[in-house]
């Protein structure tokens, strides 16, 4: 962002030219609006190329083909504490995320999280999860849970609803989004 400013004072002093103290005072109140316009107009334009250029990057890093992208939420009236979640794409990390308390807030309030994005090609692909936290009673709790979803060309988009483990469930339950 700092190279964005730095672009936008060159161009502003390349438009406008340097202003000496004696010139700035021999200005009217009209050329003063005037410039203040030109300046507006500029930054203007370089949030608008900002905007494109994040936009551009984010094809380039993330080709549609490719792309999958996880959303994580909690199951309706979840109490427990959410610590961290990781995501395992074919048996190497994707990412870990540690939760802060307005996290976990937003989350339990129907938040949801886009935890991962990232680039698979298509077929079949192992999706590990593992979610760590404690249990209302103050029960620490690790639970995993192991998914095949299958990419196909367009962009893949799952969603990881999180809740308290029970006997037999882990309580991870995944969809497409």
């Amino acid at each position: 962002m700092s190279r964005l400013i730095r672009t936008f004072l060159a161009l502003a002093v390349l438009v406008c030219g340097p202003i000496s103290s004696g010139s700035a005072q021999d200005l009217s109140g009209d050329n003063m609006r005037s410039l203040d316009g030109q300046v507006q107009e500029i930054k203007s334009d370089v949030l608008n190329i900002a905007s494109e250029l994040s936009n551009l990057e984010e094809r380039l890093l993330y080709p549609s083909g490719t792309q999958i992208a996880v959303f994580v939420s909690m199951a309706e009236n979840e109490q427990f504490r959410l610590d961290a979640v990781k995501i395992e794409i074919n048996g190497e990390l994707a990412t870990h995320h540690i939760y802060s308390f307005n996290e976990l807030e937003a989350l339990q309030k129907g938040g949801v999280q886009r935890l991962y994005t990232g680039n698979i090609p298509s077929g079949d692909h192992q999706l590990g999860i593992t979610m760590i936290g404690k249990l209302k009673n103050g029960t620490d709790f690790n639970a995993s849970d192991s998914f095949v979803i299958a990419k196909g060309v367009k962009p893949k988009a799952l969603g990881v609803t999180l809740s308290r483990p029970q006997s037999g469930n882990s309580g991870i339950q995944i969809g497409d989004w």
